[in-house]
């Protein structure tokens, strides 16, 4: 699939996973809100200081990337949903955690914000 923008991107997938990728996407905008919008990797992305977050819709689940680092917290809350290579799988057919989605772009946007005043 080949896609110009994140609207695009959602609308291609059944209207339940829509509303899905939409409040993933709502949520990593409030957690990030000056972040800007794109598609990379032919996938919703947000980048602030380099990349924030990717998502994507799947057959059975919502992807999440790049893994969560540093922060034993957040890392245990995300063993469950842990998937290859450190991304998140966040199963369709269960309840999305989006807070914790919010709490891991949070982090990274912190991280980042860290990284540049060194």
């Amino acid at each position: 699939m080949t896609v110009r923008d994140i609207d695009a991107y959602i609308a291609c997938f059944p209207a339940e996973v829509q509303q899905v990728l939409q409040q993933v996407r709502a949520t990593i905008r409030a957690a990030a809100p000056q972040a800007e919008e794109r598609i990379s990797y032919q996938m919703p992305a947000f980048f602030q200081d380099g990349v924030i977050a990717y998502f994507g819709g799947f057959r059975k689940h919502i992807g999440f990337y790049p893994p969560v680092e540093g922060d034993a917290v957040l890392l245990r809350a995300a063993a469950p949903y842990a998937g290859e290579k450190g991304n998140l799988r966040f199963p369709l057919d269960q309840p999305i955690p989006y807070e914790l989605i919010g709490r891991i772009v949070e982090a990274r946007v912190c991280a980042k914000a860290a990284r540049g005043r060194r």
